[in-house]
């Protein structure tokens, strides 16, 4: 099982140097419930916004540099050799880059939809080729705008 994880605002945005845009306490419980336990593939640059390695899951990091480590990261040149480190399930947690090397392998989507404009640097294509299969909206509150918690599929 192949599912991405990730946050996208209404216009595309994803990030803004080097972060989320904005804070979801919510969606970033959420993604730790999705992913404890679980290999997470992501791209160098996703891996270096964190602060240090999140607990109780690998980090297998997509890169064409072949001279980076990082302590904590299973490094992979490749995506079949990223794919091969993780094994049969792996949450692919970004960036952009790795979304798209992915999307044709991908099996789920695990996506939060923040309902706004956001300013940032990093975006990504919506998934108007995927079909959803579960919702939940969460209203607006306390200066953090309304999200969706939403799950995709291939059609």
């Amino acid at each position: 099982m192949i599912s991405f994880h990730l946050a996208r605002a209404d216009n595309g945005v994803i990030g803004r140097d080097g972060r989320l845009p904005w804070h979801l306490p919510a969606d970033l419980k959420r993604f730790k419930a999705m992913t404890l336990g679980r290999p997470m593939l992501m791209g160098r640059k996703t891996f270096d916004s964190f602060p240090a390695p999140l607990p109780g899951r690998r980090h297998i990091v997509l890169t064409r540099d072949r001279q980076w480590s990082a302590p904590g990261a299973e490094v992979a040149h490749d995506v079949d050799a990223a794919l091969a480190l993780a094994g049969a399930d792996v949450a692919v947690i970004g960036g952009a880059e790795i979304f798209a090397l992915l999307r044709d392998r991908a099996d789920r989507i695990e996506l939060t939809e923040v309902h706004c404009d956001a300013d940032g640097d990093v975006t990504m294509p919506g998934f108007a080729d995927w079909r959803e299969i579960a919702r939940e909206d969460i209203a607006a509150a306390d200066g953090r705008p309304a999200y969706s918690f939403v799950t995709l599929i291939p059609r």
